[in-house]
């Protein structure tokens, strides 16, 4: 330890370096170690634009869902369209198939061919 702080007071002694070693940390604190350093500010940017893709999904969004509602406002063949298909609702007259490739539900309406019957 004691060469090393030879080392340093003998480094100390050459005129400016103590202002050479005070702009070093500072630009080490600013760039690196801060707050507020180039570090954190490009992480901040990079969030601003996972932000701002968020906000324009949002808005499309947002635009799509209007114009539904603007749809069901003032025409009555798309609520019954909605109603239809989202809901499998039907007139008295009709009859609805509903035709589906989820294994699981197909597998509830078959009967079950292992069970005993006592």
């Amino acid at each position: 330890m004691s060469k090393f702080k030879h080392y340093f007071l003998q480094v100390l002694k050459v005129p400016y370096m103590k202002y050479i070693a005070v702009a070093v940390f500072g630009l080490l604190f600013v760039g690196v170690i801060g707050e507020n350093s180039i570090l954190a500010h490009l992480r901040n940017l990079q969030y601003i634009g996972q932000l701002e893709d968020d906000i324009a999904e949002y808005n499309a969004r947002n635009e799509r869902d209007c114009e539904q509602i603007r749809k069901l406002d003032t025409n009555p063949k798309a609520i019954e369209k909605i109603a239809r298909e989202r809901y499998f609702m039907k007139a008295d007259d009709e009859e609805i198939f509903v035709l589906s490739t989820d294994e699981r539900h197909t597998n509830t309406l078959l009967p079950d061919t292992n069970a005993t019957v006592e």
